[in-house]
């Protein structure tokens, strides 16, 4: 029971600025479960955008107006986490096709022309979708984008680095505990309400395919995962995710 403890702590303190205890111990199963816990660490930035499109609604605020407000609220509740590894990410792939010197330029942290365009790029696809979408799309999608993170780290999925957030996580949960976390995943988005039955599981299968085909571009040409890469699997999936839940 402590290990799920510390896991659940690992998981909110590191995806979220929600105050927790740090955990007692941090090794590959109390990491691996971390993960697996990432969207249920991520309820409260569900709650937080949800909550801002509803009350931008019906305050009677422009949907791009309040769209943006929510995925900012996210951003801030999650220190900009995910979109800082987006940006870093975009430039390492851009870089020079020499693996040393791509991860050399992710782990610098300035963004460059390529990273500053993918992260501009990608917000416009989620405030643009949002903008058209109720608070149950805004927190769904907050929470999909977390659900990929337990398949980015399932065993098997080599870290880039020897060390760093990548090297502690890569690999660390078992395949059959990751394809657990998509199967509830689309499992319960059959119960979205005011959607056909099927939208939901198609976003699940969008972010999954969106997020896995940027994590086997990484694994190729990085050589594994690193913390950015599991950053912006997130964020490409709650893109994907706005995407397909869009109305």
């Amino acid at each position: 029971m402590s290990r799920w403890a510390d896991a659940a702590r690992m998981a909110v303190g590191t995806l979220t600025t929600v105050p927790v205890p740090a955990p007692r111990v941090i090794d590959r199963p109390v990491a691996g479960r971390a993960m697996v816990l990432a969207p249920l660490a991520a309820v409260p930035l569900a709650a937080a955008a949800g909550g801002i499109v509803w009350a931008g609604s019906a305050a009677g605020l422009p949907g791009l107006a309040t769209a943006a407000l929510a995925l900012g609220a996210v951003a801030l509740g999650s220190r900009g986490l995910h979109l800082d590894g987006l940006a870093d990410t975009a430039d390492g792939l851009g870089a020079s096709y020499d693996r040393a010197k791509a991860l050399d330029v992710m782990r610098r942290g300035d963004s460059g022309p390529t990273g500053v365009a993918t992260l501009v790029l990608v917000l416009l696809v989620q405030v643009g979708a949002l903008s058209t979408a109720g608070p149950v799309t805004a927190a769904a999608a907050v929470l999909l984008g977390r659900c990929t993170l337990s398949m980015a780290c399932a065993r098997g999925v080599p870290p880039a680095r020897p060390e760093g957030l990548g090297a502690t996580v890569a690999g660390s949960v078992p395949r059959a505990a990751a394809i657990a976390v998509g199967v509830a995943a689309a499992g319960l988005a059959v119960l979205l309400p005011g959607l056909p039955w099927w939208r939901g599981p198609l976003a699940v299968a969008l972010a999954y395919a969106v997020a896995g085909a940027l994590l086997w571009r990484c694994t190729k040409r990085l050589g594994g995962v690193t913390g950015d890469v599991l950053g912006a699997g997130v964020e490409a999936a709650v893109a994907a995710a706005l995407l397909a839940l869009s109305t």
